[in-house]
């Protein structure tokens, strides 16, 4: 090897090399090749896990919520963890059931109202009767107080 240097921004390595038989000189490239996590969809498609697709639908169900960007942060920075532990049984890989059902498990220690609107659409609810069911499954998604009384600026 007759020199070495970063590449890319840090991301390879540039080495200079010399035949030790015909004195010709050449350059390799060293990269990172980062393992990926990959999503395996019900219909058995695979697809590269993707934390910002992760983030948007948990995102989606705590809006307007009382939760702050470093908690939502933080819950899909565990999500993302677990995750890769459980890929990595199968070579980087985990079912989309096993990740809708660990967002699931997150959003109903977080706030209840989130975790029964992520559960609408990853269960598919189909009427009034689904949420019905799935708040008593839950057992805890109950609300003593009176409703809200519409202001004057609400008509």
């Amino acid at each position: 090897m007759v020199d070495s240097r970063g590449a890319d921004d840090g991301w390879a390595v540039r080495r200079r090399r010399e035949c030790a038989s015909c004195g010709r000189r050449f350059t390799t490239y060293e990269r990172l090749d980062e393992a990926r996590l990959v999503v395996v969809k019900r219909s058995g498609a695979r697809e590269p896990f993707d934390r910002a697709k992760l983030a948007a639908g948990i995102g989606r169900a705590c809006a307007n919520r009382p939760i702050d960007e470093p908690t939502l942060g933080a819950v899909v920075a565990a999500l993302e963890q677990l995750a890769w532990e459980q890929g990595g049984e199968d070579a980087g890989a985990i079912t989309s059931e096993w990740l809708g059902l660990a967002v699931l498990e997150h959003l109903r220690d977080l706030d209840d109202v989130a975790y029964l609107r992520y559960a609408s659409v990853y269960k598919g609810f189909e009427d009034l009767g689904d949420f019905t069911r799935e708040v008593r499954a839950v057992g805890r998604l109950r609300k003593d107080s009176a409703p809200k009384r519409p202001t004057p600026s609400d008509t």
